[in-house]
């Protein structure tokens, strides 16, 4: 597709409170929509403190939002420590306002928070719905425990307002791989909208590979943006340790949140085992893996579509606080045979994560596993869609067509 839109504009809204998740599924929709329309331009508005740490292709920037961020207990704090929370997210629905009435998008694209971060965006999509914008809302695969997402999206009435607001529902995931809204009581408004489109595939660039990619076979242990990564890097050294006839060569990225301290401690703990490399951030994590023999992580939702998309063998040792996201989507993945899973509960044995470890270069790649939760087809079904809306816009309004 190379199909020319006179200035057509995309707005997307990723809250990134915690880790970089959002952000890189945003922008990854975002590079694949201005390499398939020329005259397209996308704008991301971002409160992850690293957004300007990654490369954009032209036609694509971001506006970066005052940050704030999750604790592991799930609360919020403003990541200023003098600057009070209240008078953050003032500051940041503010932002979002004014850059969607400068830009003026035909579409604005939502990822995850229906709402936004403590209902900061719902003056947005109110603004631009009068306006007739087109408004999606960008859900994952998994969502949380279904008990657990109800009882959050009662207490802002969110689902009414995903009817009232949005026209479309994207799912990036297969219907036969999970349903995120799954267990929940969803009116029949909200379902009518809903297109699973698929998993986002990921590819890497044409760029020289990053000189810290290890000569010779390597696993790589990624924990994401590493806020919450010190358990798997904890539990992945203590196997080595434990059996010294552990000898594949493992590659470590920490993440960029990791917390100096934890980040500190690591590295000394990694430095005395001669087959661990360590490396606290890289922004191409795609060279990375594909580079790789095979993966251990977390699970988080980018990190598994890289996973599919570069079809190596991995090991899934999910968090399970404050979400169930990365638990539920490694257990139906593991039931489909795509990867292997420890429960941290068994990652806490050092044996049993070095057993798993010294297997998993030899393990079958997902492509050898259930075919249906491995469909990758996400990037062309939004391209196509927002294609057929963009040239309603130039044949009159703006309308939404079933995707």
């Amino acid at each position: 597709m190379t199909h020319r839109f006179e200035d057509a504009r995309i707005l997307m809204y990723s809250h990134d409170t915690f880790g970089l998740g959002h952000l890189r599924r945003c922008r990854t929709i975002a590079h694949s929509l201005v390499e398939d329309y020329r005259g397209l331009n996308v704008l991301i508005i971002s409160g992850a403190t690293i957004a300007g740490a990654f490369d954009y292709r032209v036609r694509v920037d971001f506006v970066k939002i005052p940050s704030v961020i999750k604790l592991r207990n799930g609360e919020y704090t403003s990541m200023k420590t003098h600057t009070d929370l209240g008078e953050t997210l003032k500051m940041r629905q503010s932002i979002i306002r004014h850059t969607a009435e400068t830009f003026d998008p035909d579409i604005f694209i939502v990822d995850k928070e229906p709402m936004g971060l403590r209902g900061e965006v719902e003056e947005t999509l109110a603004y631009l719905k009068a306006r007739g914008k087109t408004l999606v809302l960008g859900l994952r695969d998994v969502m949380d425990a279904p008990h657990l997402l109800e009882a959050e999206w009662k207490r802002g009435d969110v689902l009414n307002k995903i009817a009232k607001f949005y026209d479309r529902v994207w799912v990036y995931g297969p219907p036969d791989f999970y349903d995120p809204l799954g267990g929940m009581d969803v009116p029949a408004a909200v379902r009518a909208k809903m297109d699973f489109v698929g998993f986002l595939q990921r590819s890497v660039s044409s760029l020289p590979a990053p000189e810290h990619v290890p000569r010779g076979d390597y696993i790589l242990v990624t924990t994401g943006g590493g806020g919450d990564g010190e358990d798997l890097i904890r539990d992945v050294i203590r196997a080595y340790e434990a059996d010294p006839t552990l000898t594949h060569k493992a590659l470590m990225v920490l993440g960029p949140y990791m917390p100096a301290h934890q980040r500190q401690e690591m590295m000394e703990s990694a430095a005395k085992i001669p087959y661990i490399e360590v490396i606290e951030f890289d922004n191409r994590m795609e060279e990375l893996i594909a580079g790789a023999s095979a993966v251990v992580a977390m699970g988080g939702y980018n990190t598994y579509c890289e996973i599919l998309s570069f079809d190596k063998p991995a090991l899934i040792i999910p968090r399970v606080m404050p979400r169930e996201e990365q638990l539920i989507r490694a257990t139906r993945a593991a039931e489909l045979g795509l990867i292997d899973m420890l429960h941290p509960d068994e990652a806490g044995d050092p044996l049993r994560v070095a057993a798993a470890l010294k297997t998993l270069p030899d393990r079958k790649p997902p492509s050898t596993g259930a075919a249906g939760g491995l469909r990758l087809e996400g990037l062309p079904n939004i391209s196509r869609i927002v294609g057929e809306w963009l040239e309603n816009r130039e044949h009159g309004k703006l309308q939404v067509i079933k995707g």
